[in-house]
């Protein structure tokens, strides 16, 4: 689906790609792939991220300068044009032309920006990486390491920053994309650690995070923020120079906001920050209203999801037809409750309505039965009536008894089902084997549900050719 705009993020982000002869062109396509999706949502010009691609090769080939495309759909389509080289796999050396390059003006480089190194590789080299690799990480380079699985993981995981199990990854090529969302938001920690930006973003809030601009001593930092579609609505904090980040609260859901962050300093002039941040979609509860337990006098109720915005839930109920209608209260924090002192065999509507803290409500309905009281069936018999019949009988259940359903699980051959009328207390059951075990279940049928059943084996003794059969009752 369609994916929100990261802005606001400042780096110079180098993808090395192993273009040698070693990757199949099937390969190479995937990792295209993987590299035009893993840049899909940022935002890219000189105030914002720039990206470069260099060659692994028999010879370092940089694709394109960091400062050449500067839309993600100019980028992007860079990315598809990318052809493979192929020769041999000459990473130290590549490692080496990037390192030159990620401090080039000529590159297109910036100065006092982060920078990162996303290198995609088959695991395979045919030259020593791990001097050029330690020469980046010393000046200030946060290296990712993205293996399509046949790579030495000692030898990479020295490579990659640490930790590693935050800069390297294991993959099956045909699987990058699993991988994708893990490695953009670890790049992001990086190239947004000097920026002010929004992080824990949920349908009413958002985290604001900035640098260390100021010192308790030495200013306060204004905020001042607003939904885009209405600046007029801006709102203003303020915090103490001590202060790092903020929490943003009853926010409107699906609505972008402008903040600016201002360093109000006594000691340096501090420009100010902005950024911009979406708030997500708001999630509604209840979404799903589950009936279960249902006895005689009393069902279980839950609903789904739980959210932190709703304060509480009001639970109503009421028998169809019928205005009478009962109020049950449950703190937000829980998502079920039993609903007790009910009429038998009678059908319910409940109303599960979310209040939340903002004053707005959710409804959302369902229909519940109760049993019938004593709905149960009693006493099942069995009794030989020949070689391979049983007359199977058993005493009436409580209350308006619409028939009886009698199912017949064979050992061998089919399973079989009889329903009888509510006079009707017994049936014979054909067409079982000798020798067999069989189940047989007989349930009682109301007019809003089914009753409790009876259920039991019954084995039918093995024929023989000096038996004779008479009619004897089965325990």
């Amino acid at each position: 689906g369609p994916q929100l705009s990261i802005s606001n993020s400042e780096g110079d982000l180098l993808f090395l790609l192993d273009s040698s002869g070693s990757v199949s062109y099937y390969e190479f396509s995937r990792v295209k792939e993987f590299m035009w999706d893993l840049v899909q949502p940022f935002t890219f010009g000189p105030k914002d991220v720039q990206a470069s691609i260099i060659h692994i090769s028999t010879t370092p080939t940089m694709e394109f300068p960091f400062d050449r495309y500067l839309s993600s759909g100019t980028l992007q389509q860079a990315i598809r044009d990318t052809q493979q080289l192929m020769g041999d796999t000459n990473t130290g050396k590549a490692l080496s032309y990037a390192k030159e390059k990620f401090f080039s003006d000529e590159a297109g480089a910036r100065p006092d920006v982060p920078k990162v190194l996303v290198w995609v590789t088959d695991g395979f080299s045919t030259d020593d990486i791990s001097e050029p690799m330690q020469l980046l990480k010393d000046m200030g380079v946060t290296v990712f390491i993205v293996s399509t699985g046949r790579g030495n993981y000692l030898e990479l995981s020295a490579a990659a920053s640490q930790p590693p199990e935050k800069h390297l990854h294991f993959v099956d090529v045909d699987d990058l994309p699993i991988i994708t969302k893990e490695l953009r938001d670890a790049i992001l920690d990086v190239i947004q650690a000097n920026r002010l930006h929004a992080v824990d973003i949920t349908s009413s809030s958002f985290r604001l995070m900035w640098p260390k601009l100021l010192s308790q001593e030495t200013g306060y930092y204004t905020l001042e923020y607003a939904p885009m579609d209405d600046l007029a609505r801006k709102r203003t904090k303020q915090v103490s120079g001590a202060h790092t980040s903020l929490m943003l609260s009853n926010l409107a859901p699906e609505t972008t906001y402008e903040v600016a962050l201002i360093p109000e300093s006594n000691v340096h002039y501090f420009p100010p920050q902005t950024t911009r941040a979406t708030t997500l979609a708001e999630e509604i509860s209840p979404a799903q209203v589950l009936i279960s337990e249902s006895g005689p006098r009393s069902f279980h109720v839950s609903w789904a999801p739980t959210l932190d915005s709703v304060i509480g839930y009001q639970i109503l109920y009421g028998p169809l037809p019928g205005n009478s209608v009962k109020l049950l209260e449950v703190d937000g924090k829980h998502n079920s409750t039993v609903v007790e002192n009910l009429a038998p065999n009678t059908t319910y509507l409940v109303t599960v309505t979310a209040i939340y803290k903002s004053g707005k409500e959710k409804s959302l309905s369902a229909k519940a039965c109760t049993q019938e009281e004593g709905s149960k069936v009693r006493h099942l018999r069995f009794e030989d009536m020949g070689p391979n019949t049983l007359k199977a009988s058993w005493d009436s259940a409580d209350g308006k008894v619409l028939g009886y359903r009698v199912r017949c699980r064979r050992q061998t051959g089919p399973s079989s089902v009889i329903s009888v009328s509510p006079q009707i207390h017994s049936v014979l059951l054909t067409d079982l084997a000798s020798g067999t075990t069989n189940k047989v279940c007989v349930k009682p049928m109301y007019k809003n549900q089914p009753g409790k059943g009876l259920c039991r084996m019954v084995h039918m003794q093995p024929a023989t050719e000096a038996q004779g059969y008479k009619h004897r009752q089965r325990a």
